[in-house]
């Protein structure tokens, strides 16, 4: 093993607590009452349109469910940064993937915009991202994974990828990649995934660098 591929939201940064902002915000801006943290943080792995659908209790159809979703994306981009921060131990596994000389990087559906604000904004530097509108294909979709190994020069059977979503642990095996699931994201893992590992705080990961 000599690379260590991350999804994003829920796996390498805590970015429920900006996204719930965003959502409260936008619904106070139509006089509607605040959602509880504990209902927004399972629909994050879903995106800005999941959020809107539960904010308002609508679908895509609602005529003013574009207007509220663009309005939402600007509110979290204005406070990308506002709450969002490194799960514990992400920050001190970093610099021990460098000091082992690992590559690792970052593959997740956040769009590429968000995503490099996001980065530059918590000075997270990988050696690559792919986000998801990189490519044609999204997780679950394994091209993702593969264009991140195929950039790196690395063989996917020597990484591992690391998510708190089915979607993730679909994309990993599809891209003949081991998969790690971890508990402490948003997802609630479940068995029937097809995760080769399972891990409850980001301090078990370090047995498979040292």
């Amino acid at each position: 093993m000599n690379t260590i591929l991350f999804d994003l939201d829920g796996t390498l940064v805590d970015t429920a607590p900006d996204l719930a902002y965003a959502l409260n915000t936008l619904l106070l801006e139509h006089n509607l009452e605040k959602k509880p943290y504990a209902d927004i943080e399972p629909l994050v792995s879903f995106g800005g349109k999941a959020l809107v659908g539960m904010g308002f209790d609508c679908d895509e159809s609602h005529p003013k469910f574009s207007e509220r979703h663009q309005r939402l994306l600007e509110i979290y981009t204005n406070n990308i940064d506002k709450y969002s921060a490194t799960f514990p131990g992400i920050d001190a596994l970093i610099v021990l993937l460098k000091k082992q000389g690992l590559l690792w990087g970052i593959v997740t559906n956040k769009p590429e915009n968000l995503t490099q604000l996001l980065l530059n904004k918590l000075n997270i530097q990988p050696d690559v991202v792919v986000c998801g509108n990189t490519l044609e294909y999204n997780k679950p979709h394994p091209a993702p994974l593969l264009y991140a190994c195929a950039q790196l020069a690395v063989e996917p059977k020597s990484c591992l990828f690391i998510g708190d979503d089915k979607n993730d642990m679909i994309a990993g095996k599809n891209a003949g990649i081991k998969t790690v699931a971890v508990t402490y994201g948003y997802g609630k893992v479940e068995q029937n995934w097809g995760y080769d590992y399972l891990i409850n705080t980001v301090k078990e990961l370090e047995k498979w660098i040292l």
